[in-house]
């Protein structure tokens, strides 16, 4: 499923117009990258927790030349299921 037809999906099951889904779409994705940014998580009840986790330093290897390079820490955005959206599969 593409963008367009999951949009389309929630215009029907939502009975927003296609436009109005759209526009909560972007809006979702706003708030989630905002709230990320600040280093804040969004737990969502039954469906699952978006969160910045924080990778360590450590030592990786060149795969072309097979010299030990340094890897920076760095963050990443991640996301964790809820126990009850992974009990439906």
């Amino acid at each position: 499923m593409n963008k367009r037809e999951f949009i389309k999906a929630m215009s029907v099951g939502s009975g927003l117009t296609v436009k109005e889904t759209n526009k909560a779409y972007d809006a979702f994705l706003d708030v989630v990258a905002k709230t990320l940014k600040k280093g804040d998580k969004i737990q969502l009840a039954r469906f699952g927790t978006f969160e910045v986790k924080k990778r360590a330093a450590r030592t990786g290897v060149n795969p072309k030349t097979g010299a030990k390079i340094q890897i920076k820490s760095s963050k990443a955005p991640a996301f964790r299921f809820g126990k009850t959206f992974k009990e439906l599969f």
